[in-house]
């Protein structure tokens, strides 16, 4: 039975980082639509976003399933639960990658500020770095890892504040960008948000590790 069980959880750990890797994707993919107008793109952004919850569902279900038959020990129940709670964080921030692709459908045709998509795009690849950075601390179970990238969350802000306050100068600067400049600062808060998830991430991988909840970013407006 034990060996079944560990061959289960090993399959769960799996299905987990592949999740993950279809987050990423879509976070990145968003921006890039978003960025170049790609509506194609975008699109495609949102039909992919099925798999990413039906995975979550998946997961889930084997989760609950594991925990009914198997009865694991108190340390496997904790991976159980964290893995679980992880991949409900990873599929709210596959719906944050699905919004900034309606975003790149909605503003398509309106007047563009490329210094704005700039920021964005750099802010982008601060938030997609992180997203790979946690998974591979899960992968690791490295709790050190998680701390410092829980962190990172802190430039993520700084970010959207960088943007929202360009957005607001450009809207009363010129009246034309404010359609625009709306999506602009929608999709800045998208992106803190997915930040903001990583972090919660983080603190089930410290959770895994300590048997604590620690809060590692107390910026964070979502509670897990």
């Amino acid at each position: 039975m034990r060996e079944i069980f560990s061959e289960e959880l090993a399959d769960l750990h799996v299905r987990f980082s592949e999740m993950g890797m279809l987050v990423n994707e879509a976070v990145y993919n968003s921006v890039k639509a978003f960025v170049n107008h790609d509506r194609e793109l975008a699109l495609e952004v949102i039909q992919n976003d099925e798999a990413i919850n039906g995975r979550e569902v998946d997961i889930e279900k084997r989760s609950f399933e594991m925990i009914a038959l198997q009865q694991p020990v108190t340390s496997d129940l904790r991976m159980i639960v964290t893995i679980m709670k992880a991949s409900s964080d990873l599929e709210r921030m596959g719906d944050h990658a699905v919004s900034i692709a309606k975003s790149t459908i909605r503003v398509k045709g309106n007047t563009r500020v490329p210094e704005i998509e700039e920021d964005i795009a750099a802010m982008a690849d601060v938030v997609k770095q992180m997203v790979e950075d946690v998974l591979d601390a899960y992968v690791k179970k490295d709790a050190q890892r998680a701390r410092d990238i829980a962190q990172q969350d802190q430039q993520v802000n700084a970010a959207f504040k960088t943007i929202y306050d360009k957005c607001i100068n450009e809207m009363q600067r010129d009246p034309e960008t404010v359609v625009g400049s709306t999506d602009y600062m929608l999709v800045g808060t998208y992106l803190e948000r997915v930040g903001d998830y990583v972090t919660n991430i983080c603190e089930w991988i410290v959770y895994l590790k300590t048997n604590k909840l620690t809060e590692l970013n107390v910026n964070n407006q979502e509670t897990m």
